[in-house]
């Protein structure tokens, strides 16, 4: 019995890894994207230009041959650079050492790296291509092009990879209800730029600290906390970095409802991160002309439509940034799929169940935790029971690496289940919270005492990696 041949709708970063790894195993695959080509016209921005790359994604990029490739485009970021509003700044490192960090990659060049790999295992794209609707019963969906032109086409079985706005979703969601639930945080964000150093003026420049072509330490992720809100600026290969203001869209100062424009944000620039205002020099242009970016949570009750139709990535599962792990989830999810489909390349449906049993709790758990580490980004990172927890957490993975290694770690650097991390960092958090209950110094604790009671708490870790 020949192989149902594969149609995939979205030639972004999880569509086109996905696309080469099926096509790696044998299966026909066929891609519609509804933006152009981006290595013929550019690639059209609108989201973040640079994403966190860890090793979960990682690991999918080796699986596809590509992870070489990738790293080579990509800068590394040991830890949370906190900028204080009084000018202050400490690195708070990720993992142990540089064999745990993260990668700032470029969305576009990593988009159009996938692409050419896709190509090169023989799939094919269609650009300019939007779903219009789909026929389930029938097997057919609807295209249109960029000048509004439709047309009929035959598929296989379809895949919707295209992303958060997914017109896949929505076209499964009329034929049978998912239980989709939206759940907006209520907050926004807008992009603005630092140049590479060379292009800002001397002073600012040595009043920076800057390093080479970089005004910043290049080799973190920058983040200026100030409660309810934050700026984060993740580097650039070419010298820049990528600044973000996430913002409440509603309500009183600040949100973006009270800093409206450029003047209104360069005043309060001025006040609450004015280091980072002098390496904006394009401030007021950027801050006008982006839009507000939304965020929002994604969460549904079914992916898939019997053996017919399925969501991954973002169409199934968007998430909040903050845990840098949505890329990372959707490569994820792209590795369990095609194994999946491997095994049982005829019985779509029990591929389909079975892709949802197993991803579904892990998409829910990372949702979590994405939400949770806004609060720890914008907040606790300069709070001093927060970092009294870091310090007793480091000593204890120094002492006890078997039973205790911090949640952030787990979801970073490990391949175990993200619904796993999730458990064990609160059952963790507890047992930190019950040795800091007495004393908030962590030098009055009895290390070994603590040693004890996480071992006699907790079973051993599972194997962190494996691949």
């Amino acid at each position: 019995m020949a192989q149902q041949p594969i149609t995939l709708i979205g030639g972004g970063l999880v569509g086109a890894l996905l696309a080469q790894q099926l096509a790696q195993r044998g299966f026909a695959v066929e891609v519609y994207e509804k933006r152009p080509d981006p290595r013929l016209t550019g690639f059209l921005g609108g989201r973040s230009i640079n994403l966190a790359l860890a090793e979960r994604g990682l690991q999918a990029l080796r699986t596809a041959g590509l992870a070489d490739d990738v790293l080579q485009r990509a800068v590394m970021m040991r830890g949370r650079m906190v900028h204080a509003l009084d000018g202050n700044s400490g690195l708070q490192r990720y993992g142990v050492d540089d064999s745990e960090v993260i990668w700032s990659v470029s969305r576009g060049a990593l988009n159009m790296l996938l692409l050419d790999a896709a190509e090169a295992a023989g799939v094919q794209f269609h650009f300019g291509q939007s779903l219009v609707s789909a026929d389930f019963d029938a097997q057919r969906i609807r295209l249109a092009d960029a000048s509004g032109v439709e047309r009929d086409s035959p598929v296989g079985m379809l895949i919707g990879a295209d992303g958060a706005g997914s017109a896949v979703r929505a076209a499964m969601n009329a034929h049978s209800p998912l239980g989709e639930r939206i759940e907006s945080l209520g907050h926004g964000y807008k992009e603005l730029e630092i140049p590479p150093a060379g292009e800002l003026p001397d002073a600012v420049r040595q009043s920076s600290g800057g390093h080479d072509q970089f005004a910043l330490e290049p080799h973190a992720l920058h983040i200026w906390p100030r409660g309810g809100y934050m700026c984060i600026a993740l580097p650039n290969t070419e010298g820049s970095f990528t600044v973000t203001l996430f913002l409440p869209a509603q309500g009183t100062a600040p949100s973006f409802a009270t800093v409206p424009d450029a003047t209104a944000a360069a005043a309060f620039f001025s006040e609450q991160f004015p280091g980072l205002l002098p390496l904006i020099p394009r401030f007021n242009e950027d801050f006008d002309s982006h839009p507000v970016g939304t965020l929002s949570t994604l969460y549904l009750e079914r992916w898939h439509l019997d053996g017919r139709a399925l969501l991954i990535g973002d169409a199934a599962h968007a998430i909040v940034p903050f845990h840098g792990q949505g890329m990372n989830c959707g490569f994820e999810d792209t590795v369990v799929l095609a194994n999946l489909l491997a095994a049982a390349p005829n019985d779509s449906a029990e591929v389909f169940a079975e892709f949802q049993r197993v991803r579904q709790p892990n998409a829910n758990a990372i949702a979590a935790m994405a939400l949770e580490n806004y609060v720890e980004m914008r907040d606790s990172v300069a709070d001093p029971h927060y970092l009294a927890k870091r310090e007793l957490g480091a000593l204890l993975a120094t002492r006890a690496p078997e039973h205790y290694m911090a949640r952030y770690r787990l979801v970073t650097f490990s391949h175990v289940p993200y619904a796993y991390a999730l458990e064990r960092g609160r059952a963790q958090d507890a047992l930190l919270e019950q040795l800091l209950r007495n004393t908030p110094q962590v030098a009055n604790i009895d290390l070994d005492a603590a040693v004890s009671l996480f071992q006699s708490s907790l079973p051993p870790l599972p194997p962190l990696r494996h691949g």
